[in-house]
């Protein structure tokens, strides 16, 4: 189907999971298509395009207020989605859905639905997420909660098209919470080598239409950003 319809298909299957209280739901977080009515896209974030074998990104998980029971977002660590139908991605997700944040860390093989994990997330947390192309299309997805002391690896395959590979917020939805400071992101690397060293493209995210995500400068160290509402 077209990049519009399948967006929209997304974020109506998103909203009508909303029903599942006080735990994150099955929203689909995936591959980078623009929105029908909105400026922006449902990623948004550094992407830099070429066959890249490994990404990896930190942040602190930041604290919210849910304006809505439809707010959902997720910062998320990958490889491929933009421009291609396959995402191999993990990160934490925050699901308004039952009128409160709920954090959860979650892995995707995209068009495969997400996998959560039941380790406790609390904001505040420092996540270091990282992806790697092990073979062909075999990949290991490793998430860590530094703050809780715990980590997730997992192996899995996916024919996949080694198009490009990123650091992003994303919101199948287009309905981010109230994100107190805005959302940082430190050590992103792909290939091992700072993001600025990789050609990135800044993506905005928008939020309804009425507000719109945007990464900053990468900072001096080459290695960091902050997404921002405005």
């Amino acid at each position: 189907m077209s990049k519009t319809l399948r967006v929209l298909t997304v974020v109506a299957a998103a909203a009508a999971s909303l029903a599942v209280s006080g735990t994150a739901h099955a929203a689909v977080f995936g591959a980078h298509f623009h929105g029908h009515q909105f400026s922006g896209g449902n990623w948004g974030g550094y992407v830099s395009f070429g066959s890249f074998t490994t990404a990896t990104a930190s942040w602190t998980e930041p604290s919210v207020s849910c304006t809505s029971t439809n707010d959902l977002f997720a910062p998320w660590v990958g490889i491929d989605g933009d421009g291609s139908s396959t995402v191999e991605q993990t990160g934490v997700a925050t699901d308004c859905s039952s009128g409160r944040p709920v954090y959860q860390a979650w892995y995707e093989m995209y068009p495969a639905a997400p996998v959560y994990y039941s380790n406790t997330v609390s904001a505040g947390d420092h996540i270091t997420a990282t992806v790697t192309r092990t073979a062909t299309n075999t990949y290991r997805l490793d998430i860590s909660d530094t703050t809780k002391g715990w980590s997730k690896s997992i192996t899995k395959s996916l024919t996949s098209s080694h198009a490009s590979a990123e650091a992003i917020i994303e919101s199948p939805t287009d309905s981010y919470p109230s994100i107190s400071g805005g959302i940082k992101f430190t050590g992103v690397k792909f290939n091992g080598t700072n993001l600025a060293s990789t050609s990135p493209s800044g993506l905005d995210a928008d939020d309804k239409g009425s507000y719109t995500w945007s990464p900053s400068a990468i900072g001096s160290d080459g290695q960091s950003f902050t997404m921002t509402r405005h």
